[in-house]
């Protein structure tokens, strides 16, 4: 049998294309996959997350003919964590856009007569020159509506709208919006901060830091690493950028093919 491999981030910049065709014997999973000799040069001492058809998918999992395995770095929160949810094509907005977020424009997506507060998050570009964002997009947009269309339902929201920008995003411009909008500002404000903690962990998106040595968005440099207080990544920036006053946690230095997606 033949399924598609779908190649993002550093594994694209080796293989010099997005997709690949490999051919699998029947009943084979993505282990198997994984293990293939072309794919597993290209993975070389790359931490992945895979999907099937768009569904996070663990190694054990069994492959049909015509089957999109996608291979993506760690999205922005870490491990997916179980029970990951999958949207469906219609529901509530959310948008991934190459130009600047509008949060006017997100606004009058939830404005709504019945409610009593309306609550939104913005997340920006902050201490480096500019960030820049790459997604799977097709899974990322199913992932987004499913994660709002879950909030809408949990705290009885009136309306909730979610847009992440791909692309360079630069300093103080935003990278992530979301709004809701609820009968009273307590329901506003659970729902939305759990949109915008499910996207981080769900949503296969992910960010380079701007700096390009080697000609390559991804290939950076030594880069240093914090651990906050409960042992999760919290920033990521250039060896060449280390000061005294940045080493507030521990500090470790990992090399580029090991730097995915910073918070």
């Amino acid at each position: 049998m033949v399924v598609r491999i779908r190649l993002f981030a550093q594994l694209r910049e080796r293989a010099g294309a997005s997709e690949l065709s490999l051919e699998l014997p029947e009943g084979a999973c993505v282990r198997d996959a994984l293990a293939d000799d072309a794919v597993a040069r290209l993975a070389d001492g790359l931490p992945l997350v895979m999907a099937v058809n768009r569904e996070y998918a663990s190694a054990d999992a069994v492959l049909a003919p015509g089957d999109e395995l996608a291979l993506i770095p760690p999205v922005s929160g870490g491990a997916v964590p179980a029970g990951a949810p999958v949207g469906a094509a219609a529901g509530p907005h959310v948008a991934l856009r190459a130009e600047p977020l509008s949060l006017d424009a997100l606004v009058a997506r939830v404005r709504d007569e019945r409610a009593g507060a309306v609550v939104t998050f913005s997340g920006v570009t902050r201490e480096v020159p500019s960030l820049e964002y790459e997604a799977y997009a097709e899974m990322a947009l199913e992932q987004m509506r499913a994660v709002v269309a879950a909030a809408i339902e949990r705290h009885g929201l009136c309306a909730a709208a979610a847009e992440h920008r791909v692309g360079v995003v630069p300093l103080s411009e935003a990278s992530v919006l979301v709004a809701v909008s609820a009968p009273h500002r307590a329901e506003a404000f659970a729902g939305g901060r759990e949109i915008i903690d499910r996207l981080k962990e769900l949503a296969p998106i992910w960010k380079a830091y701007g700096i390009q040595p080697q000609g390559s968005r991804f290939d950076h440099s030594a880069y240093v690493l914090l651990i906050d207080k409960r042992g999760r990544q919290r920033v990521g920036f250039p060896m060449s950028e280390l000061t005294p006053e940045g080493l507030a946690h521990d500090v470790k230095v990992l090399q580029s093919e090991q730097i995915r997606s910073l918070q």
